[in-house]
């Protein structure tokens, strides 16, 4: 992620004093978010649910 990407992210999210105060702090975050969202596999059938739907009152 380029520094002009990750300042535009950061005021957008309302990071710009903490932009000014922590540059280093900033750039880090971003890059491990950026890292973590590549790693994150999406599901091959987007309306499939990872788990059983939820029934209240069907186990108690």
């Amino acid at each position: 992620m380029d520094k002009e990407t990750i300042e535009a992210l950061a005021k957008r999210a309302g990071l710009a004093r903490a932009l000014a105060d922590y540059p280093e702090d900033v750039t880090a975050a971003a890059k491990q978010a950026a890292d973590v969202a590549q790693k994150i596999k999406r599901p091959a059938d987007p309306t499939a649910e990872p788990w059983p739907p939820m029934k209240a009152g069907t186990t108690l």
